[in-house]
């Protein structure tokens, strides 16, 4: 059953006329492109890099990213590659402000628009495939760009990490080293009562979900454990994963540097079951939490309301900012990669 159904249409997530707001002088500014990645299951990727080019609002459907569109690269030394992974029925701009903080900060940045799994296509939902190829579409973009005869070059072989929200989260720990056991997901369905937004999911529930929410996926049938690891990938920020499905011995044997950050008032993911299964499985991973922030604090703020069965994820708890978190949030990703890479 899909769970997802969008309040857009395709016609807005097209660039729209251009805002003549000129953002403040800065030393970098963010460029954008997106880049398709061609093969049997393509991808679309939004790509956020240093340039000397000022920026401007572009409003892209609910979203309103501050680039430079189309600008040539910086040809200063790149810090390293992110890549980034949205939740479940979500698109590549879902964390634009994080993105092109990044860009700022001399980083090429790869926001990933998942295959099967974003706000026009869930389809890989029920495919049996889930748990496999959401995070196997990272290592696809990677292997894109390291091929690439314009970034190849700039991408320093240990200086690559990437950020995933929800089942973003799921897929970069994944990547880390976690493995998914598909039927700890039903085992911990049958068993809980205080996870009931994930369950609901993951058992199929009835429900409309809008485009960029980061509600977990309902589940899937595949042989386990999955095995997905890419050594490329050097450190992970994990932002209200989805995370009940790893078995406790994989994530206990991951070495790469581990971010957690989850929402004190998450009612998508209870957090015991997921970022904070992940902290007590590794106990080398940083972990924090944010107080009273919902599943969709860490998404950028939207134009529009957007419904979801977990409520409208452009909104928040009663009395947390949204507004004023996200600049913090996004200083804590890039002091995170600045720490690693030194």
């Amino acid at each position: 059953m899909n769970l997802f159904h969008t309040v857009l249409r395709p016609a807005v997530l097209v660039t729209a006329a251009l805002l003549s707001l000129v953002a403040p002088a800065r030393a970098q500014h963010a460029g954008f492109r997106t880049l398709t990645i061609t093969g049997d299951t393509p991808a679309t990727v939004a790509l956020f890099y240093p340039t000397a080019v000022a920026e401007r609002t572009i409003p892209m459907g609910p979203w309103l990213p501050v680039v430079s569109p189309g600008a040539p690269a910086s040809d200063t030394r790149l810090k390293g590659l992110i890549l980034i992974s949205h939740g479940t029925g979500g698109t590549e701009l879902n964390h634009h402000d994080l993105g092109t903080r990044l860009a700022r900060d001399g980083y090429l940045v790869a926001a990933v628009r998942h295959a099967g799994d974003n706000w026009q296509d869930r389809s890989l939902v029920t495919s049996g495939r889930y748990f496999t190829e959401r995070p196997a579409q990272l290592s696809r973009v990677l292997d894109a760009l390291i091929a690439s005869p314009e970034w190849g070059p700039r991408i320093a072989a240990d200086h690559i990490g990437a950020v995933g929200h929800s089942a973003g989260g799921y897929g970069v720990l994944a990547l880390a080293g976690g493995q998914a056991d598909s039927q700890r997901s039903s085992q911990h369905c049958r068993t809980a009562q205080d996870d009931p937004g994930y369950c609901a999911l993951a058992k199929g529930a009835g429900g409309t979900e809008a485009s960029g929410t980061g509600s977990a996926p309902v589940a899937v049938s595949e042989s386990r454990p999955v095995a997905v690891q890419d050594r490329r990938i050097r450190a992970v920020v994990a932002l209200a994963p989805m995370a009940v499905v790893f078995t406790p011995e994989s994530l206990a044997a991951i070495t790469v540097p581990v971010r957690v950050i989850m929402a004190e008032r998450d009612v998508v993911l209870n957090g015991k079951y997921h970022g904070g299964y992940v902290a007590a499985s590794l106990p080398a991973a940083q972990v924090s939490t944010v107080s009273g922030a919902g599943h969709f604090a860490f998404m950028a703020q939207s134009t529009i309301p957007l419904p979801s069965a977990a409520g409208d994820a452009s909104a928040d708890p009663a009395g947390f900012d949204r507004a004023a978190f996200l600049p913090r949030l996004e200083n804590e990703v890039a002091e995170f990669f600045a720490a690693q890479w030194r």
